[in-house]
């Protein structure tokens, strides 16, 4: 929107124009603002599950090469030696580390999803069913037959 400052020629055109300025000021900032919103929302923790827990969101390059299995290998052994394998000596976590290793290289994108999945459902409430007291067979109660 160009604005031709050769219309104003009165102190009325001139606050009235001031007046449209604001409006745009305004409209700008609050569509901005919800701009703003809408792409920080795009990186919650929610949505960044929802994107990338799913098996075509792991990365798989071919049939034979699946990073996130590649991942899963290194970081799982990493992970048990440091929380449940915490106390143990170097034998035992040689041996996790080899076992879980290969466990994680099994693990691909659908495992992953399933395993997520299936915690999910662990922490998800279960909805309580009403239950009706008055069941309806089909026979109206002031009949012959009731």
């Amino acid at each position: 929107m160009k604005i031709n400052y050769n219309d104003i020629n009165t102190l009325g055109d001139l606050q009235a124009q001031i007046h449209r300025l604001k409006h745009d000021y305004e409209e700008k900032g609050l569509l901005l603002k919800t701009d703003a919103k809408n792409y920080v929302k795009q990186f919650t923790l929610g949505n960044l599950i929802k994107k990338y827990a799913t098996p075509s969101g792991f990365l798989k390059l071919d049939e034979k090469t699946n990073i996130s299995s590649k991942i899963m290998s290194v970081v799982l052994p990493l992970l048990l030696n440091k929380t449940i394998f915490r106390g143990s000596g170097l034998i035992t976590k040689a041996l996790a580390a080899m076992v879980s290793g290969k466990v994680g290289q099994q693990l691909d994108g659908e495992h992953l999803s399933g395993v997520f999945n299936m915690v999910k459902s662990l922490f998800k409430g279960k909805k309580s069913k009403k239950e009706n007291a008055f069941v309806d067979y089909g026979i109206p109660p002031d009949s012959e037959t009731y």
